[in-house]
């Protein structure tokens, strides 16, 4: 049996854009939610809060849903991370909790929004951890929370099954989303034990789709690359113009801290050494007018630092 990818456009919108139970389980495995928060049910919703743009950023919302209780809940399949992701991510969410009520409507109306962003790049190497969790808490006291926005995001390439196998339906959905691809052959076992994991696995047979789709769906994996070589080209190019940048302005610094530090010495130096010339003219000054006055010339020497060299010279 051949498998797609679950993480291409094509397959991922079917899995979770067509199958509500399906979708029901991986945001119960993936959300912050405790077991009396639980999704039971849910309703798809037209996902067109960030419609296609020309550029193809393969980053447009791929499942939205509401439950009966009027929370909302956005799922994103990302491939390529981009500094700006968080943004847009704020952004939608924000847009989704606003679009709840009209004006003039009781904000006690309002419901909360989940944003599950599955991201196929590592975009916080410096953290250990894959799951991120964001939302509006009191700076000082944490445990005070303004409900209403929920950001989540996945580092799905951090992600390993031996350190998290405590939370076993969220291990089996990541294992389906980083296991299985086109050189799958053979499912794991454990995968396929688990019904609606299974369900999904099934999805994923090539058999399953057309021709004309799975022509989109090497289209989609020629775009993500050529994306991620512009991406990176660009990456490149700004981290050299930022090292050109830095070197030249090192040099100028150091140049014009040189020349500083050159003029403050020179003229610190002459300073000294105007000093010690001035005191010497007196000196010879005064060693002349004794002489004229006859005192010895080694009570001269003694009164002025003089040699007598010096002294014999006038």
């Amino acid at each position: 049996m051949r498998y797609l990818d679950p993480k291409a456009d094509l397959t991922f919108k079917r899995v979770f854009g067509e199958h509500p139970d399906l979708t029901i389980s991986l945001l119960n495995a993936l959300l912050p939610l405790s077991a009396e928060q639980e999704v039971t049910d849910v309703e798809y919703l037209p996902a067109e809060m960030m419609p296609d743009n020309p550029l193809r950023k393969n980053s447009i919302v791929d499942v939205r849903c509401r439950d009966k209780q009027g929370r909302q809940f956005i799922v994103e399949m990302q491939m390529i991370w981009s500094p700006e992701y968080k943004q847009r991510v704020l952004f939608n969410a924000s847009k989704a909790y606003v679009r709840q009520i009209k004006t003039g409507e009781d904000y006690k109306l309002l419901q909360p929004v989940y944003s599950l962003n599955l991201v196929n790049d590592v975009f916080e190497p410096d953290l250990k951890g894959y799951y991120h969790y964001y939302r509006l808490v009191h700076a000082e006291h944490t445990d005070r929370v303004i409900d209403g926005l929920h950001l989540i995001f996945v580092e799905l390439p951090k992600f390993t099954p031996h350190t998290y196998s405590e939370k076993r339906m969220q291990v089996l959905w990541l294992r389906y989303l980083t296991e299985i691809d086109e050189r799958t052959r053979l499912v794991p076992a454990e995968l396929m034990a688990n019904p609606e994991v299974k369900k999904a696995v099934t999805e994923l047979e090539e058999s399953a789709f057309t021709d004309a789709q799975l022509l989109g769906y090497e289209k989609f994996w020629d775009s993500i690359s050529v994306e991620k070589t512009l991406y990176n080209s660009a990456e490149r190019r700004g981290m050299a113009a930022g090292m050109a940048k830095g070197l030249a302005q090192g040099m100028a610094e150091g140049l014009a801290q040189g020349m500083a530090k050159g003029l403050a010495q020179g003229m610190a130096e002459g300073l000294e050494q105007g000093k010690k010339e001035g005191g010497k003219q007196q000196s010879l000054f005064i060693a002349r007018k004794m002489k004229t006055k006859g005192m010895p010339e080694v009570d001269i020497a003694e009164m002025t630092g003089l040699t007598i060299e010096e002294i014999r010279t006038l």
